[in-house]
């Protein structure tokens, strides 16, 4: 919202209020400041110059030399390129050592041949976007008014000298998207009344709007409310200068005496309105309706559009002549030759203001207001205000009557609060007549009985409706800054819960061991949201996602961290040791009527070289073992990593059948780890990388609360190494478990070694190396306890699992 300084001036008394000023008051009562400018900054010597003589260039078929009246004794000689060149006007006149906008500074030159003296301006060549230009000007240069003094400033006549604040409002303070609710806001900063300007609406008590035309609104929610005024004889002209400069200032580009009219009361109001041309008309009844299925509506913008039942139109002998509250059609504009005018005046549905605004990629001033909301009791008032000032500066009379399609009547709210719920929730000690103050500042009737409020909600601030709504005014009006800063007070001391510690010691652990941590988007596509999958589960879709690349909640974390391996590849950065922690959408439900689980998971993806080569290093590339250690390294940190197994596995069609794995806790699988196959990785665009995901909710369910601790022992250990010859198809951990489980209570660890398979045995065999450590908390271990151990291991490995020992 662009709000001019000016404007603002002429409601309220800002006389000892700069801009700046009053923009950090606006900052510090809730309403965000992004800029405060002045039109005229970076513009340098721009003065009126008046055309005395304009003579074709004798060396350019497109020149023309003008002698220019600056106030000066003499007059100065301007070469001017503009089609629109002419004696006898009044023009903008950029004087030798002028700067103009992009800071270009103009020097003295010849041009042709011909010596110029400065330049005649255009609005785009001060400043002016090319969106505001009036349409007669935006080709040439612009013409000042005839009581312009030549020599003196342009900056006056083209409101140059205002200052704009321009205002980022929030969707909760739409009341702020007009100048009235503007003039609200600061007048409470102020304590001040704003004073609006009245018109009296006249009208024409000899015809009836109802024998002009007939409305029907054939759905109240899509229509709350549809008014229209009728004005016949106006004649359509360029808008008197104050008002084009007060547009051009707000944004908006000024079209026509009528037509700036509705863009000025959409700014002063905040109430959209549209006007027809009545003789277009092909009939006397208006429809308020859903499009049909395949019409077809050519917008002011010239563009044909095709419909659909989800967009509201304004229809007139069954033809669309507007979308409602977006924009209007273009067989219906008002143009030179238009003579009797139909104002309209409504409230639409946001959400089908909103559905149409995107559908068609047209976003307006109007469709902007509809979706944010409107004042409800301003909508007639702000129709005749606007009928008042077209007869005003267009002439002709308004037809007797309002055409009323549907009407909604605005009631008023009344919010109850207590002085001692104000003070306890603010932290203050606000007596009553404070708060009067506050609530008079803010324009709302009030009564108070004791301490106890009943407050009148004004219509123009109807995102007020319960009790915390009127702590945030009192608490804007008062200053958050004034607020007391106290720590909140409770007897209940704050910790971590278990998942938040574990979490924690988790990162550490992966920080660690040299990954970064990453967050990507929870959103995803379907076809990576399918991949990776530890449970099977329905996708969660979005009703109106910002891009397909972002349509569904994911289902794992690892397509995620591919993707962040794709950007770094293709930034050369190939050495890749990442990892995140996040959530899951798993959803077994109805995804349209069911919220999904929300499931918290870490993801490790490894990829390129653990180890660069060195003088005394050679390189070594990220493979399955370096990933399976760092997940060892945190089983064993947590205390689980004697009941984690790994179990080969090829349920993933993601991973590479031949180097994956299941990783169970007592059984329950609680995530995997692999090599990414060769085809997911091509789809992806990454080299070789490999992967690993693990649910923390079912870690967290199969962990034992309460760790032990184990004492020292002040004894010796005792090692002793085994081999074993095994089939190829009997995995380590296996024999580990066997070992461990039939070694006694002596046995600490188990290490494997060595591992060959070559020509020296049998095919289908492969020697494995076992160190085994023994100790007693007690004693010190003889050899014959060690070896009646080491003679009941041999025993088992022998019988049970067929083991050769060498």
């Amino acid at each position: 919202m662009l709000v001019s300084y000016k404007w603002l001036s002429e409601v309220l008394d800002l006389s000892e209020i700069s801009p700046q000023e009053l923009a950090d008051q606006m900052s510090l009562t809730g309403i965000e400041v992004e800029s405060v400018t002045r039109v005229s900054d970076g513009l340098k010597n721009l003065v009126v110059g008046f055309v005395e003589k304009c003579v074709p260039h004798p060396n350019s078929d497109h020149l023309s030399i003008c002698q220019v009246d600056i106030g000066g004794d003499e007059l100065s000689q301007i070469v001017c390129g503009a089609s629109n060149i002419k004696a006898g006007v009044k023009v903008i006149v950029a004087l030798p050592g002028a700067r103009i906008a992009g800071g270009t500074k103009i020097k003295k030159g010849k041009i042709r041949g011909e010596i110029s003296l400065g330049m005649i301006c255009s609005l785009k060549e001060i400043g002016f976007s090319e969106s505001v230009i009036p349409k007669e000007s935006s080709e040439g240069i612009y013409y000042l008014p005839e009581k312009a003094i030549v020599g003196g400033d342009v900056y006056s006549y083209l409101d140059m000298d205002d200052s704009v604040i321009e205002l980022a409002i929030t969707p909760n303070r739409a009341d702020a998207l007009s100048m009235r609710g503007v003039s609200f806001e600061v007048g409470a900063i102020l304590r001040q009344v704003p004073k609006f300007e009245e018109k009296i609406l006249l009208e024409n008590t000899n015809e009836k709007a109802s024998d002009f035309i007939s409305v029907q609104v054939e759905s109240e929610e899509d229509t709350p409310s549809y008014h229209l005024r009728v004005i016949q004889e106006v004649r359509i002209a360029p808008s008197p200068l104050w008002l084009q400069k007060r547009l051009m200032i707000e944004g908006i580009r000024p079209i026509n005496n009528v037509v700036d009219v509705t863009n000025y009361v959409l700014i002063l109001f905040g109430q959209p309105l549209h006007a027809f041309d009545y003789e277009k008309f092909e009939g006397k009844d208006v429809v308020i309706r859903r499009a049909k299925e395949g019409e077809e509506i050519t917008t002011l913008d010239e563009i044909s559009r095709k419909l659909s039942p989800e967009n509201l139109v304004i229809t007139n002998n069954n033809k669309p002549v507007a979308l409602a509250g977006v924009m209007g059609g273009k067989d219906t504009e008002i143009d030179q030759k238009t003579q009797t005018v139909v104002l309209e005046a409504a409230m639409f549905s946001p959400f089908l203001v909103r559905r149409t605004s995107k559908q068609m990629n047209l976003r307006s001033e109007s469709s902007m207001r509809f979706e944010k909301g409107i004042n409800t009791a301003t909508i007639k008032e702000a129709c005749d205000f606007a009928a008042a000032m077209i007869v005003e500066l267009a002439g002709g009379t308004v037809v007797s009557g309002m055409i009323t399609g549907m009407e909604l009547i605005s009631e008023k709210k009344i919010v109850g609060i207590t002085l001692t719920h104000i003070n306890d929730s603010l932290g203050t000690n606000l007596s009553v007549e404070e708060v009067n103050e506050i609530f008079e500042a803010l324009g709302f009737e009030y009564k108070v009985t004791s301490t106890d409020y009943a407050v009148s909600i004004p219509s123009r601030r109807w995102d007020i409706s319960i009790p915390a709504d009127l702590l945030e005014e009192i608490a804007r009006i008062y200053g958050y800054h004034r607020l007391p800063s106290t720590l909140p007070k409770s007897a209940v001391v704050g910790g971590l819960t278990s998942k938040q510690q574990l979490i924690r010691k988790l990162k550490s652990i992966l920080s660690g061991a040299g990954l970064l941590e990453v967050i990507s988007y929870a959103l995803t596509t379907e076809e990576k949201s399918k991949q990776f999958l530890m449970k099977e589960s329905n996708m969660t879709r979005l009703d109106w996602p910002m891009s397909e690349e972002r349509s569904v909640l994911r289902l794992n974390i690892v397509s995620g961290l591919l993707d962040s391996v794709q950007y770094n590849v293709a930034r050369q950065n190939n050495n890749i040791a990442l990892y995140e922690f996040g959530r899951v959408f798993i959803n077994k439900n109805d995804p349209l009527k069911d919220l999904p689980i929300e499931e918290e998971c870490f993801a490790i993806v490894l990829s390129g070289s653990w180890q660069e080569a060195d003088w005394k290093t050679e390189k070594q590339m990220v493979d399955f073992f370096h990933l399976k250690g760092i997940l060892e390294k945190i089983f064993q940190v947590i205390a689980v990593d004697s009941k984690i197994t790994y179990e080969a596995t090829d349920v993933w069609e993601e991973l590479h059948p031949g180097r994956a794995a299941k990783i169970l806790l007592e059984d329950k699988v609680v995530g995997f780890l692999g090599q990414v196959h060769p085809k997911t990785s091509k789809a992806y665009d990454i080299p070789e990388a490999y992967v690993a995901e693990i649910s923390i909710d079912t870690l967290m369910s199969l962990i034992a609360e309460d760790t032990f601790f184990t004492e020292i022992s002040k004894f010796p250990e005792s090692t002793r190494d085994i081999a074993l010859l095994v089939d190829e198809k009997i995995s380590s951990h296996t024999l580990i478990q066997t070992i461990q489980k039939s070694a006694g209570r002596f046995l600490k660890n188990v290490e494997l070694f060595d591992v060959y398979i070559g020509d020296s045995i049998k095919k289908g065999k492969k020697s494995l190396g076992y160190t085994l450590t023994f100790g007693n908390l007690e004693d010190t271990l003889t050899d014959e306890e060690i070896q009646v151990a080491m003679n009941k291991i041999e025993k088992v490995l022998i019988t049970e699992m067929g083991v050769q020992i060498r």
